[in-house]
């Protein structure tokens, strides 16, 4: 029998049992020191992988580092602070001629054509597809429709790569009449699809979590479907499909094999800059392609560490952005739920 104190006999006496609901840490040693113990080990798993995440970003900028000093013979520091200016405003990349060139601006605009065209046949598709399966679709249905979108997600990403290089390439020269098959439209459309169930799942949930109560004052106003999906829905659930399109903005920025066998591979900005039948080369593909090529310690390897740097940065700020409208909406949801 455990001590009596007039707590536990509070306790008992409220509940009519002889052992207390609430346990002192000498009346349950064990248990206390299992939830310590328990406590601290997941406390430095979540200190690991921020750990993770810190060094690797100090990694990423220590070898960047290199692109924009080096040291002489007398072990002096030297800056090459043109060699960054020529990185972020010149299109020429050729850095392994004698006199290298390291022009990003066209690797740059290769990802950002092949991402935003992604996300122009994505978006509206995904969203769409989101609005069929919370509003239009019977509960059965979804249930059946939703997992197998998702199952998109699990399509390895070499495997997409090779039908947009085996099949779709040949089709696009044959049918479409370009010159070649391996262009920006081929990288979009399959990034598009890599895209799409990340869309489709988030911003189902956006829209599934609107709830029925907006839904049937829209309808008891005298809305229809349309009306009630288009202007109450959508714009309810807003926040989240902005984050579901960020999300799967970061999906298609960070692809590497897909760019990489269906993009073309040149290092060109597209002229005229609507003809989506030329090739690019995106920043991921450049650093798969040239990274195991490169020699270690030169400018060549390290230029590809400074476009890693700006990938990086560039995800870490998306993310953040998305987090900041998930956080959003799970507020707008929960003040509706209060009130």
């Amino acid at each position: 029998m455990s001590e009596r104190t007039p707590k536990t006999d509070k306790l008992r006496g409220a509940v009519g049992f002889d052992r207390p609901l609430l346990l002192t840490p000498g009346e349950n040693l064990a248990g206390y020191v299992l939830s310590k113990v328990g406590r601290a080990i997941f406390f430095l798993i979540t200190c690991a992988s921020v750990l993770a995440v810190l060094l690797i970003f100090l990694f990423v900028l220590k070898e960047t580092a290199g692109f924009i000093v080096s040291t002489n013979a007398e072990g002096e520091w030297v800056w090459h602070w043109d060699r960054l200016g020529e990185h972020f405003s010149s299109t020429s990349w050729y850095p392994e001629r004698d006199r290298p060139e390291y022009g990003g601006l066209s690797l740059v605009a290769g990802s950002l054509y092949v991402t935003l065209l992604s996300l122009a046949i994505a978006v509206p598709l995904g969203v769409m597809a989101a609005v069929f399966l919370s509003d239009v679709v019977p509960f059965k249905v979804r249930q059946v429709v939703k997992p197998v979108v998702e199952l998109l997600a699990a399509i390895p990403s070499v495997a997409l790569g090779a039908f947009a290089a085996l099949v779709v390439a040949p089709w696009m020269q044959n049918s479409l009449g370009f010159s070649s098959g391996v262009n920006v439209l081929n990288a979009g459309v399959i990034l598009a699809i890599m895209a799409v169930p990340t869309i489709v799942s988030v911003s189902e949930d956006a829209l599934t979590a609107v709830g029925r109560e907006l839904r049937e004052g829209s309808y008891a106003l005298g809305a229809t479907r349309a009306e009630t999906i288009f202007k109450v829905v959508i714009p309810a659930g807003r926040s989240g499909i902005v984050a579901a399109v960020i999300l799967g903005m970061m999906r298609v920025i960070g692809e590497t094999m897909v760019v990489w066998m269906a993009a073309g591979n040149a290092a060109k900005i597209p002229a005229p800059w609507w003809d989506l039948s030329q090739s690019v080369r995106t920043m991921t593909a450049t650093i798969a392609a040239e990274m195991g090529e490169a020699p270690r310690s030169t400018p060549h390897y390290y230029v590809l560490f400074l476009i890693g740097a700006v990938l990086l940065v560039f995800t870490f700020i998306l993310n953040i952005v998305s987090e900041h409208f998930i956080v959003r909406a799970k507020r707008t949801m929960s003040g509706k739920a209060k009130a």
